[in-house]
């Protein structure tokens, strides 16, 4: 495994494929108070790649494209908050996208257990480490511990996403997944707007 470490966007000509998995690092988990710090994708061979984005300017014209090409799917694991992130702070719509926690809520019904590590483990047989989820992530010089820590929750995303497609195809709710995916956009921007405490699909 290989870490790349870049300042304030991608570089030019970075090639990531046709899937790329994608994940980000907050200063916390409320959209207007806590800013977007660190975007980190993986192409899926074992390399991965770590954006510690220019505050509060955001310039990143690469990254920004990336998340915005209609070509490339992106994929998460809970892409419903990063996606938000993205839009809030970098002012794009992320799409196309897959998501392996609805994923796995939709193929993985014999366990309420839908968190990152527990599906990398059983998915991808690998044992993550969340020592770092809640550390420094705006500070001026990210450690590597942090490093190793954002590489880890994108690394295995390619290889996750095959065995859930494969459990979805399996229990017929493939076309169920993808339009759940289409709608995180939507659902997103929900959120960013006030409604992210309502299910507005219910009766009352």
């Amino acid at each position: 495994m290989t870490v790349y470490l870049h300042q304030g966007d991608l570089p030019d000509g970075l090639d990531l494929g046709p899937e790329v998995a994608v994940d980000s690092e907050t200063m916390g988990l409320n959209y207007h108070r806590d800013a977007l710090c660190v975007v980190q994708l993986s192409a899926g061979n074992g390399d991965a790649h770590v954006v510690r984005l220019n505050r509060p300017a955001y310039d990143c014209p690469n990254l920004k494209a990336l998340m915005a090409d209609r070509s490339v799917l992106k994929i998460f694991h809970f892409g419903r908050f990063d996606i938000a992130m993205m839009q809030l702070y970098l002012g794009v719509e992320t799409a196309p996208v897959y998501c392996t926690k609805i994923a796995s809520k939709l193929a993985r019904t014999y366990t309420d257990r839908h968190g990152l590590k527990d599906v990398v483990r059983e998915c991808a047989g690998v044992d993550l480490s969340k020592a770092q989820q809640s550390s420094d992530w705006g500070a001026a010089e990210l450690t590597q511990a942090q490093l190793d820590y954002a590489a880890s929750d994108v690394l295995y995303l390619h290889t996750v996403k095959a065995r859930l497609d494969d459990m979805l195809a399996r229990e017929g709710r493939t076309d169920l997944a993808r339009a759940c995916f289409d709608f995180l956009p939507t659902r997103s921007r929900l959120d960013l707007e006030g409604w992210e405490e309502m299910d507005i699909f219910a009766h009352s």
